[in-house]
């Protein structure tokens, strides 16, 4: 065997013993259950490639004067109020303003429905106009989106019972919008004198992904489509900004998120947390349980999900009152968050968790206590378990 062999041998051991050194100092892949990025199964591989795209657009996509941002805008990117999909942190908190009551937005002119409160130099930023009401909201959490728009309208009308025929206190209603032209309706909606069933959003006042991913464009980044071509600026209509491809990129990663899977299902404390959460009936709003129906995503279509969510409106008390609505949504009426993935929302939120739709609850139990209205029953059960019982409660809620 010649020198150069010889040599060649020995560089190949050496890189082959620095791989394993580093392999071991490399950390291993987080558990699936323990993170809320990633895509549905069952894509094909076309879908995949999409999905990744997307994964591009919202995550890496920054936004600047020179490609369209602004000139006022909330925020640079999608990913910067949805870090790893997760739930946005105060410092993103987004401010609504506008709304009163169910007869629409009488300051659209002045900036509504969104605060632009930040700006590009030489362009002032906006600020809230005197006399109108206003509400901050968090941003959510993106994962299972697709599995919650597939489900079928007349599930959600069948969990409604707006005027609460069964007496248990609880009335949650769909809050019927209209919505834009460029909204294709989705399987098996129902329409209504000329409005649809919202599901997104703190007030359930946003119809689709589509329309949710072509606002957030415009009124988080001042980036226009030619889905949403006005200029929150100044209102005048001006030429796309961004690819509707682009947009369409972005939809179909939200659509296919996966949803959060549930932690530690055989701990016996999470099992007779989940108990409790049904004995106290907390599940008559934050629904367990969900079918999803036909969906051009054959991923999504029919499945049995577990959002803990009814998608409905329900009154919550006058301490949720913020004197701000959307839609036909009333002041004190908000729409029930899903819990999935509520236990790795500190991952996002700095290591601590702010919630309900403003943030301000520093924990579940906060949070519980916010709760009034049509969940007062719900909360005056919670606040008489024992010790024990709350502490099984908050573990399997930790536990989405």
């Amino acid at each position: 065997m010649g020198k150069r062999q010889i040599l060649l041998i020995l560089i190949l051991l050496v890189s082959v013993a620095v791989m394993v050194s580093c392999n071991k100092l490399l950390p291993g892949l987080p558990a699936d259950d323990s993170v809320l990025d990633g895509p549905v199964e069952g894509l094909s591989g076309e879908q995949n490639q999409a999905f990744l795209r997307g994964d591009i657009a919202f995550n890496d996509d920054i936004f600047t004067s020179s490609n369209g941002l602004g000139p006022t805008f909330v925020a640079t990117s999608c990913g910067s109020c949805h870090a790893g999909d997760g739930k946005g942190h105060p410092f993103t908190t987004l401010t609504r303003f506008g709304q009163s009551d169910t007869l629409g937005n009488k300051f659209l002119h002045l900036g509504g429905p969104q605060l632009q409160s930040r700006a590009l130099p030489g362009i002032q930023p906006e600020t809230i106009p005197a006399g109108a009401t206003f509400s901050n909201f968090t941003p959510p959490a993106n994962t299972g989106l697709g599995l919650l728009e597939a489900v079928p309208d007349a599930i959600l009308l069948g969990l409604s019972d707006e005027l609460d025929a069964d007496g248990d206190g609880i009335s949650g209603r769909p809050n019927w919008i209209h919505i834009p032209i460029y909204c294709l309706s989705r399987p098996g909606t129902i329409e209504r004198n000329g409005r649809y069933i919202g599901r997104f959003g703190k007030k359930a006042a946003v119809y689709d992904l589509h329309q949710q991913t072509a606002n957030a464009y415009n009124q988080d980044m001042g980036v226009n489509s030619s889905y949403e071509s006005y200029n929150t600026y100044n209102g005048l209509q001006i030429d796309p900004e961004i690819s509707n491809q682009k947009v369409l990129d972005v939809i179909f990663y939200l659509k296919t998120l996966k949803a959060p899977i549930q932690r530690d299902q055989n701990n016996a404390d999470v099992i007779a947390g989940k108990q409790i959460f049904t004995n106290i009936s907390c599940g008559k709003c934050h629904t367990p349980q969900m079918q999803t129906g036909p969906s051009t995503i054959a991923a999504l279509a029919n499945k049995t999900i577990f959002p803990y969510t009814d998608l409905l409106l329900h009154d919550m008390g006058p301490s949720l009152n913020d004197g701000y609505t959307e839609g036909t949504a009333m002041p004190a009426e908000w729409r029930t968050p899903p819990l999935w993935g509520l236990g790795l929302s500190k991952n996002s939120q700095g290591g601590k968790v702010f919630l309900l739709h403003d943030g301000r609850a520093k924990s579940i139990e906060e949070a519980i206590s916010f709760h009034g209205g049509e969940a007062s029953q719900s909360k005056a059960k919670f606040q008489q378990l024992n010790v024990a019982d709350k502490a099984k409660l908050i573990q399997f809620l930790e536990a989405l």
